[in-house]
């Protein structure tokens, strides 16, 4: 079974992840492979965004989602940090598995305040700055594949009930596979 996870940053993925890896999932992330591949070039954290974006201008929307085949490994993986329509469709017609698009929710306002708190040198300072993230995001198609999603988890609760929600959905998709 694959999951395909999306969120804007801030909405919780990371907290769906901690979920599956528990329950035994194979966890990939996107922004691992981008990461690595900035290192490699010299490129700073704080300036990963701009050399993603980059290069999905210079190659094609899908690349970091081809890039990403190769370090796939598990049968039960969750891909983390799907950012387009285009990258769901390379995993879809890649890989012979189910996959089933997660989509996680959190409102702006709550999602600015969860950034500021982790304190990564790529966070946004200001709200201008969150909004400009937003948008970038936004602009790589990330709105159409969480309103496309199969599954959403809206996280505006407590962690506990972040993980409760994770737990559950992580069921009913096993339940599902099992079913097919």
């Amino acid at each position: 079974m694959l999951i395909l996870l999306a969120g804007m940053p801030g909405a919780g993925k990371e907290e769906f992840l901690k979920i599956a890896r528990k329950e035994e999932y194979d966890i990939v992330r996107m922004g691992d492979v981008v990461r690595r591949r900035a290192e490699k070039k010299g490129i700073s954290e704080k300036d990963i965004g701009t050399f993603a974006n980059r290069e999905r201008e210079e190659h094609h929307g899908g690349i970091w989602a081809d890039r990403t085949l190769s370090v796939l490994k598990e049968d039960r993986t969750v891909i983390d940090g799907i950012r387009s329509q285009s990258e769901v469709s390379i995993f879809k017609s890649e890989l012979d598995r189910e996959a089933n698009i997660v989509a996680i929710h959190a409102s702006p306002e709550t999602r600015f305040e969860r950034l500021k708190e982790r304190g990564r040198e790529d966070l946004p300072q200001t709200w201008e700055e969150f909004r400009d993230r937003d948008k970038r995001e936004l602009d790589w198609g990330l709105g159409k594949v969480i309103a496309r999603a199969d599954h959403m988890i809206v996280n505006e609760g407590s962690l506990k009930e972040m993980h409760e929600k994770s737990r559950e959905l992580l069921e009913k998709l096993e339940l599902e596979y099992e079913d097919d």
